[in-house]
């Protein structure tokens, strides 16, 4: 199995990237996994606490479980993998059932973070965007599809996402093999992605 992670800071069009990809490709050979569904369900604490949780630091991720469903998936075993909400910040309690395939790929803001995923990793990819281009990105997406309101996603770019992405996410640029620039369409990136991921299929069949 290849297992590909990809990492960019909050809206620097990692989702794009993938799907990009999976466009590309014979959609039947991959899944993937994102880091959205793995933060920590903390039903504990009250949704206003839930609220005001920093869900930028690697802290906020459960990457045991995460790194176990990579192990599994690579062991020809099917995972549980839990759905997560956004508006109740929490698990929903459903599950969705994930069956091997050729190709996995792992994407989310802190997936080059954890030092043990990273050995899980056949190629490590990160997609590179401008801050200004990323914070009009995050407002779009935390306003028109998540009911935020502009000076929430505002005060928690400045607190939280900003200091975040310089103490975590940019150093991860370190760990990745091959570097996008997103701020156009980049399809000689994504086309050498497809290339690569179409090889590995071709030597699994």
């Amino acid at each position: 199995m290849l297992v590909i992670g990809i990492a960019g800071g909050t809206g620097s069009g990692k989702t794009t990237v993938v799907n990009k990809i999976l466009q590309q490709l014979n959609i039947e050979g991959v899944n993937v996994l994102s880091q959205d569904n793995y933060y920590h369900d903390n039903p504990n604490l009250t949704l206003s606490e839930r609220e005001v949780l920093n869900y930028d630091h690697p802290k906020s991720i459960d990457f045991e479980l995460m790194l176990q469903h990579v192990k599994d998936l690579k062991n020809q075993q099917s995972i549980e993998q839990p759905i997560y909400s956004f508006v109740t910040h929490s698990r929903t309690g459903d599950h969705v059932t994930v069956e091997p395939k050729n190709v996995l790929i792992v994407e989310g803001i802190l997936v080059l973070t954890n030092k043990e995923l990273l050995k899980e990793f056949n190629l490590k990819v990160f997609v590179h965007a401008d801050s200004d281009e990323r914070l009009i990105r995050r407002i779009r997406r935390d306003t028109q599809e998540r009911g935020r309101d502009l000076q929430e996603v505002l005060h928690r770019y400045q607190t939280t996402l900003k200091p975040m992405h310089q103490e975590f996410i940019e150093p991860s640029k370190n760990e990745a093999d091959l570097i996008v620039p997103n701020m156009r369409q980049n399809s000689v990136a994504i086309d050498f992605l497809t290339t690569v991921i179409n090889n590995s299929l071709k030597k699994v069949h």
